[in-house]
């Protein structure tokens, strides 16, 4: 493949539309997916989904799952996920759930905390992987 192909996700997509954020979804390039931050969005709304970090993280990841198979990958193949987090006493119940995606040979990770975000949600995760 050769430059920059944009890949839509559903009402992911739509969303970040509908709320003229100027980014998209996922990119892939260069035999790679980049899966931009992606918040706890219901996939079938498109909407925010409210509940503690346990649920929160649940959507981020089922989110990250289908932004990359819609991009012709998956989370096998990802090599490389960075979550974004209100509050670092989350990390456990993050890892809790992460787990159950990433069982074997898990990516390289960065596990960062920031301030906030114009949404009231407290955790972003994204990737990049293998096309």
């Amino acid at each position: 493949m050769s430059g920059k192909e944009v890949v839509r996700v559903g009402k992911i997509s739509e969303s970040i539309e509908a709320k003229k954020v100027p980014l998209s979804a996922v990119t892939k390039g260069a035999g790679l997916v980049f899966v931009s931050g992606l918040p706890p969005l219901d996939l079938a709304t498109g909407e925010l989904v409210r509940g503690d970090i346990l649920v929160q993280t649940r959507h981020c990841l089922e989110n990250v799952k289908a932004a990359l198979e819609s991009a012709g990958s998956s989370l096998e193949k990802a090599l490389k996920v960075t979550v974004y987090i209100t509050n670092c006493a989350y990390f456990e119940d993050v890892n809790r759930i992460y787990g159950e995606y990433f069982k074997h040979e898990p990516p390289a990770r960065t596990f960062v905390t920031v301030g906030a975000w114009p949404w009231p949600f407290d955790i972003e995760i994204e990737a990049v992987a293998l096309a």
